[in-house]
């Protein structure tokens, strides 16, 4: 849960961005998808992709997979998610459907070039996601990834795979930006805000959002459909979103939406 300050912030007051990523849109040439601006700077194929992928398969790209379109888990409010198991089933095959139909694709649930682009249009060169930087997600305090209950460098994986969630949910908010205004908390900074002791803050697997154009209530409802085990009450200018129950290992395998279904 957030800890909140006189401001009625989260952590500390919104701590705008200075500049946002460029856009991870995507065009069609020739019936290929490919990533906008492929080849300047910022963005990446970031991911080898070797093969075809569809329903029956497993593996590490599978995984790799699972985590581009985890924020896709679900049509509606639906308290459900896609596992990072590297086993492609048919809750990862429906949110790839999802993922294709929001992006102009053919919605069939193969995950061939055309989806494999646009899927490496949404990730930049420094492994960050296209519309957030790794420094949106430092703890407050200045202590970067650091000081939390696990390593910097787990944080940093939680980070990342939080942000494909926050890219569905820019999507399907019309694309409009979000800021982040309370990302992972080292442990002291955690206290210092009013943050409970084992908030998912402190793994780097929650974020405290504003939505341009979006009231709260708004976004929580499009964050039922992402996958977010851990929602907050919609009551607050900011909506608190994180993944409690993919990282059962933290303590806090419960489901945990405040508000209920909405």
């Amino acid at each position: 849960m957030a800890g909140l300050n006189a401001a009625g912030s989260a952590d500390g007051g919104v701590q705008r961005r200075t500049l946002l990523r460029g856009a991870a849109g995507w065009s069609a040439v020739a019936g290929m998808a490919l990533p906008l601006g492929a080849g300047s700077a910022g963005t990446a194929s970031a991911y080898g992709w070797t093969r075809t992928l569809q329903q029956g398969m497993s593996g590490a790209d599978v995984t790799k997979l699972q985590v581009r379109v985890g924020g896709w888990a679900a049509p509606g409010a639906q308290q459900t998610y896609v596992a990072w198991d590297g086993a492609f089933g048919p809750a990862t095959a429906s949110a790839v459907r999802r993922f294709q139909s929001a992006y102009g694709l053919t919605a069939d649930g193969v995950v061939g070039p055309q989806t494999q682009s646009v899927l490496n249009s949404l990730e930049s060169s420094d492994g960050s996601s296209a519309h957030f930087d790794w420094s949106e997600f430092y703890s407050n305090d200045g202590s970067g990834f650091s000081g939390g209950k696990v390593s910097a460098a787990q944080v940093k994986k939680n980070v990342r795979r939080l942000t494909y969630k926050l890219e569905a949910v820019r999507k399907k908010a019309g694309n409009s930006s979000i800021t982040v205004n309370s990302g992972f908390r080292s442990i002291a900074h955690n206290s210092s805000v009013g943050g409970i002791p084992n908030s998912m803050h402190v793994y780097g697997v929650a974020a405290d959002i504003v939505v341009a154009g979006h009231t709260t209530l708004q976004v929580y409802k499009i964050a039922e459909t992402c996958g977010f085990s851990g929602l907050e009450a919609y009551s607050h200018s900011w909506q608190h979103v994180d993944s409690r129950v993919q990282y059962s290992s933290y303590g806090s395998g419960s489901w945990w939406w405040e508000s209920g279904v909405v």
